[in-house]
This record gives C-alpha cells, structure tokens and sequence, in this order.
C-alpha cells in the first residue's frame, strides 16, 4: 500500500509516520510512504526515519496543483495532515489559516479526484464544534467555530464532505481532542509550560484557568487514524477521544509537579479573545464500529512526556530562536 501524508513533517504527521516505519508491526511491512510538507517553523526533518527505504521526502506546498498532480499518482491513499494550527496565530493572522486549510484542502481534493486516489483521510479538529457547557459532541452536532483556526478547519470538514456526497471521493474525517507527546512544537501548551519550567521561567495560564479540555496521546490518535483508514466508512465522520477531560489550572498543577516547581512560577494573564470554555467528544461511533479504546494512560503519557523533554533539551532549544512570542 502507497501512502502519501500531507505535514509528514509536523508533530502528529510525523508519528504517525514512524509508527508505520518502525517495524513493530508485521502488518505495515508493505507500506511505502511519500511524505509531502512545506517546512513551515512547526515542520521538521528529524522528527522523520529518512534514511528508511520505504521512506520519500518531497517538500512542497498542498497548494502547488502541479506538484501533487506529479506525485499522487499511484498512491492508493491519502491521509491529509497538513494544517496551520495555533489559535493564537490565527487571531493574530488569519490568512495563511485560509490559504493552507481551506484552499490547500481544496487543491488536494481535486488533484485527488483527478488522479484516482482510493480513499482520503482528513484530520480535523474538536475545536470545529465551538464550546459545549455540558455533555459531549455527537458527530451530529453542527459546527460552529469560534476562532479563525477553527473556522478554517470546518470549512475544510465541509469541503472534503462535498467531494464524497458530490464526487463519490472515498473519504473520512477524523475529530480529535487535543494532542500531546514527544516532538511537539513548544507553542502549544503542555510542551510550552515544560520547556518553560525546565529553564526556570513563569509560565501564562489564561484567565480563571477554568477551560475545559479533553487530553489525547499522540499515539493513541494516530492508531485511531489508521483504523478509520483500513475500516471506516466512507463519508463518515470519526470523533477521537482521549478520556481526561481537565481544567488548565488542573493541567498547570500537574505539570508543576512533574517539573518540581510552584504556583509562584504562574502567571495570569488576560483571556484569549473568544476562549472556547469546554470541548468534549462523544467517540461512541468510533468505538462501537472499529473498536477503538486510548491506551496510554493520561498519567503514564504525561510523565513520560515531560521526561522526553528533559532528556532532548538539545532539540526545543535549537527551535527558541524561531518562536514567535510564546503564548498558551
């Protein structure tokens, strides 16, 4: 099986990269992967086994219709990553959000479609739901983002819903709670406070710190993927759940005991605007049909999480110079 992975090169693309090539698994033996990312600050080489033979890099823009029309061919799949994805970006600049999730999305449906790919994976995100007060998202639930990230996200959710009601393009989304694991770029949250509190500095909690989010490891996230890849129904949508649902005051505290450090090293800092105040999942559909269960345990995750970054200081380090600044 051919595979080709848009933002190969990011955080959750990339391991899901790995987990195919690292041999552990007699079932991918088979598998050739074509990695195809542009490389932006979130993306990076050495996340990858590039010296896998099974392995092809090309950097490039899922914009660029001429490129993928020159690389689809003969891949049997598609599992679409690449995204812009940092809220905080997106309020501040909005337009790139547009161009890479909505109209790169676009181009690679169409040069997709041109060039008979079997079956088409989207990554998408909880945040395209906006906030629930009680409860948990059903598939069902309509969308209704309240940042430009998320926006853009569920315009491409609607996209690739068009091309299979349209087309008949074989494709499934994915909606996944937030992510964490080794390699992910120090602007998100949970590497972000570690890295701080590794150097010594305060770390910013937002407002009341009584947000709501749903914790999922990286590798629980892409098994997911991969199951909705091999056995998902075509047209359908999968929510992802992790099963921890915290607070960031409840997530500030752990991570300060993980990292030996106080309440003196926080922070409080003005409220993102439009600060979605809850996100939970109802998975039930992905459970039920392709017998998905998290198994990496929040604790367990977490602790060796926050170990990956105290044992590669080397790797977040050399990315500082880079950073925009570093916000939650």
């Amino acid at each position: 099986m051919r595979i080709l992975v848009t933002g190969g090169a990011g955080f959750i693309g990339s391991h899901y990269v790995r987990r195919l090539l690292d041999g552990r698994r007699s079932e991918y033996a088979s598998v050739d992967i074509t990695v195809v990312d542009k490389l932006t600050y979130a993306g990076h080489l050495d996340r990858l086994p590039l010296d896998d033979p099974r392995l092809t890099f090309i950097r490039g823009d899922i914009c660029d219709r001429d490129l993928l029309m020159d690389v689809l061919p003969g891949h049997d799949a598609v599992v679409h990553f690449a995204a812009e994805s940092h809220v905080d970006r997106s309020i501040e600049n909005s337009e790139q959000f547009i161009r890479t999730n909505v109209l790169g999305t676009q181009n690679l449906l169409e040069c997709c479609l041109a060039t008979s790919v079997s079956r088409f994976i989207h990554v998408s995100t909880d945040e395209v739901y906006g906030s629930i007060e009680n409860g948990s998202w059903t598939e069902e639930h309509p969308l209704e983002p309240n940042s430009p990230y998320a926006a853009s996200k569920a315009a491409s959710d609607l996209l690739v819903r068009a091309f299979h009601r349209t087309h008949g393009l074989w494709t499934s989304t994915t909606r996944c709670s937030n992510n964490y694991g080794p390699f992910q770029y120090p602007e998100k949250v949970i590497p972000l406070f570690v890295t701080r509190l590794l150097d010594g500095a305060d770390v910013p909690l937002y407002g009341d710190g009584l947000h709501v989010r749903e914790w999922l490891h990286v590798d629980d996230h892409c098994r997911a993927i991969q199951l909705v890849l091999e056995s998902g129904r075509p047209g359908a949508v999968y929510n992802i759940d992790g099963g921890t649902e915290l607070t960031n005051r409840e997530l500030t505290s752990l991570l300060l005991e993980a990292c030996d450090a106080d309440w003196e090293r926080v922070r409080h800092v003005a409220d993102r605007k439009g600060h979605d105040r809850r996100y939970s999942l109802d998975a039930g559909r992905l459970r039920t049909e392709l017998g998905y269960r998290p198994q990496v345990p929040f604790t367990e995750g977490l602790r060796e999480t926050v170990r990956w970054y105290r044992e590669h200081r080397a790797w977040w380090e050399s990315l500082e110079a880079g950073l925009v600044p570093r916000k939650q």
